[in-house]
């Protein structure tokens, strides 16, 4: 069947059953140490895994079911954040918040850089941006009426 007969079937949202659960962007990072320490203790996420246990190079951390791959792979490949190739793609992950307002104030007092405080950071979008250790956006928002 081809994707104009499956888009025109009337499809009961109810009797779908949900298959996919979660996305982890995958950030290339310069220091995978400094990329884990600057994850857990300025936005408050936790690590999952590391590795090889010989000479990691690799990790996911997370936080309240979101995750981030990290991976550093050679000092000749660097972070490559979406805004260094084009100033109009600024975020490399878009995270829905469902507390932008409460979820700002907490990254304020844990002294995290904004590149846009808490506002409409887009068309019905509530929230704030900020930049990792690696210099990747992360929106974290939620739509609003403005």
């Amino acid at each position: 069947m081809n994707s104009a007969k499956a888009a025109s079937k009337n499809v009961n949202r109810e009797e779908v059953s949900r298959n996919l659960a979660s996305i982890n962007p995958f950030f290339i990072v310069a220091n995978l140490e400094a990329s884990i320490t600057y994850y857990m203790e300025r936005l408050g996420f936790q690590l999952d895994f590391q590795g090889p246990n010989d000479d990691p190079y690799y990790a996911r951390v997370s936080r309240d079911g979101i995750g981030i791959m990290l991976k550093a792979i050679r000092p000749d490949v660097p972070p490559c954040p979406n805004r260094t190739r084009h100033e109009w793609a600024r975020w490399d992950a878009y995270i829905y918040a469902l507390d932008p307002d409460a979820l700002f104030e907490e990254f304020r007092h844990r002294g995290v850089s904004f590149v846009t405080e808490l506002s409409f950071i887009d068309e019905s979008l509530w929230g704030f941006e900020v930049t990792d250790a690696d210099g990747y956006v992360l929106a974290f928002a939620q739509i609003r009426n403005e």
